[in-house]
């Protein structure tokens, strides 16, 4: 039995946020179909549910990418205000936290919401597996597994919006990867981003005691420093600047920890000792520092005397422990919990103002597979906004 044949002039691979909201640029006439159950599923778990939609501070800057300018056109095109100018329009609340991320005030389902609107009269299709992806010459034929039928997707143009391989529970696949290379795309080193470190088994064992402690740091890796919170966990350490810094650090690289980086401890030190002398070196520690972390620190430095046992130079060489305390992890927890894909496709030959492949006519690649990687704090968001808008206004363009 033939397949049935649907003929759009656009389809959208992913329901994401960016195939979302180039749904609501690309014009009439424009499917969007995803293997889940439900569209913008992590748009749904992110910021804890509340969805850390842009940040205020975007830049080109706040970006990984084999060409640190690449991102810049998008970027500057569609901005967080003309995102948050969208939010407003649609009456959801918000706030602003801390360095620039933005909220929502009530549940990342307004945003999914807001989205599904915008991208009216566009159609979605959910439950759809893609089997097959052939260029025709004069578009594209897609074969699909739409709920266990079997149908046949022709269009004139075809965006790739599938993400990376972040969260596999969620259905995360290297499908948008491997359509790349089908059509002559060259693809970056891909790995997990954002994601937590893990120590081996004799020093996750030494710092188990530590799990569930959180402590101010700047932490800093290949000549990268993030002055965010450090977490201790079970497996090793997480926390944003954790989470931060691992996009920067690879198997065997050293992070040099500084605790409590907007004091100066030394002058701190100097003055308790001149205040309190007979004060325990670990008690004046727990005035800085959790207390579970000073008497850590005060059983690896071996710190049992009091504050005025303490020449200026000893004083010294402990404070240069807090302020470049190294570690060294050993791996991290991969995909399973990394929140973005590093690398992906190669933007040598993808336009970067419109997201139009340079290999084949009416083929586009937006958001979280393409070699785009932003921070911590909203900033993957407004790349698969600002890409998505791209590319939604270079397909309408051309009606």
């Amino acid at each position: 039995m033939p397949r049935p044949v649907h003929s759009v002039t656009t389809l959208i691979l992913g329901a994401g946020a960016a195939g979302l909201i180039c749904a609501a640029h690309a014009g009439a006439d424009t499917l969007v179909i995803d293997h889940a159950k439900a569209p913008g599923e992590k748009i749904r778990i992110s910021g804890g549910g509340r969805c850390n939609f842009t940040n205020l501070n975007t830049s080109a800057k706040n970006f990984l990418s084999e060409n640190p300018h690449f991102a810049k056109s998008a970027l500057s095109r569609f901005t967080p205000w003309d995102f948050l100018d969208l939010v407003e329009r649609h009456n959801i609340p918000w706030y602003e936290k801390t360095l620039g991320q933005l909220f929502c005030d009530r549940s990342a389902k307004d945003i999914i919401q807001m989205l599904l609107a915008e991208m009216q009269p566009a159609d979605l299709w959910l439950n759809s597996s893609v089997e097959d992806v052939t260029h025709t010459g004069t578009g594209f034929q897609v074969r699909l597994n739409r709920g266990g039928t079997a149908v046949t997707v022709t269009a004139r143009n075809l965006v790739v919006a599938t993400g990376g391989k972040s969260i596999p529970k969620m259905g995360a696949s290297a499908l948008g990867y491997r359509l790349a290379e089908q059509f002559g795309h060259r693809l970056t080193e891909t790995r997990p981003g954002l994601v937590p470190l893990t120590f081996n088994e004799e020093v996750k064992t030494a710092l188990a005691p530590l799990s569930g402690i959180s402590v101010d740091t700047r932490i800093t890796c290949n000549g990268s420093s993030f002055d965010e919170a450090m977490l201790f966990t079970h497996r090793g350490l997480s926390g944003p600047a954790i989470l931060q810094i691992s996009s920067y650090w690879r198997e065997g690289d050293r992070l040099q920890v500084a605790l409590r980086p907007e004091t100066d401890l030394f002058a701190h030190l100097h003055t308790r000792r001149d205040q309190a002398g007979g004060k325990a070196v670990v008690t004046a520690l727990a005035e800085l520092l959790p207390q579970k972390l000073a008497r850590y620190l005060g059983i690896e430095l071996g710190l049992s005397g009091n504050l005025g046992d303490l020449s200026d130079s000893a004083l010294r060489r402990l404070t240069d422990h807090l302020t470049r305390w190294e570690m060294t992890p050993t791996s991290s927890e991969g995909y399973r919990t990394a929140e973005v894909t590093l690398g992906g496709v190669a933007t040598d030959q993808i336009n970067s103002k419109t997201m139009a492949s340079g290999q084949v006519p009416g083929l586009y690649l937006i958001g979280e597979v393409v070699d785009v990687t932003g921070w911590l704090g909203g900033y993957n968001f407004q790349w698969a906004w600002a890409s998505g808008v791209a590319a939604g206004r270079a397909i309408e363009a051309q009606r």
